[in-house]
């Protein structure tokens, strides 16, 4: 493999990486946006209260979990 290759595969190893960043980002701002919006319902203290905490949290294991299910679908539709 020549030099211009090599750089080649880095650049897109390179691409690959940042492009996962970005998902990876965006995915975090809209788990935290939905998610905040559906469990957080009054003006938030110094603490969550025991209920919003289970809220959240279910809230972004669904969120996860319809991820990896769409990942998943669109994987196998490759």
């Amino acid at each position: 493999m020549d030099s211009s290759s090599l750089n080649s595969v880095e650049l897109e190893r390179f691409l690959n990486q940042e492009r996962e960043k970005a998902m990876l980002n965006e995915m975090v701002a809209k788990l935290t946006s939905v998610c905040w919006d559906k469990c957080i319902t009054s003006t938030p203290g110094s603490k969550f209260s025991s209920s919003e905490s289970a809220c959240l949290s279910h809230c972004a294991q669904r969120y996860m979990d319809m991820t990896r299910i769409i990942v998943k679908r669109f994987q196998s539709m490759q």
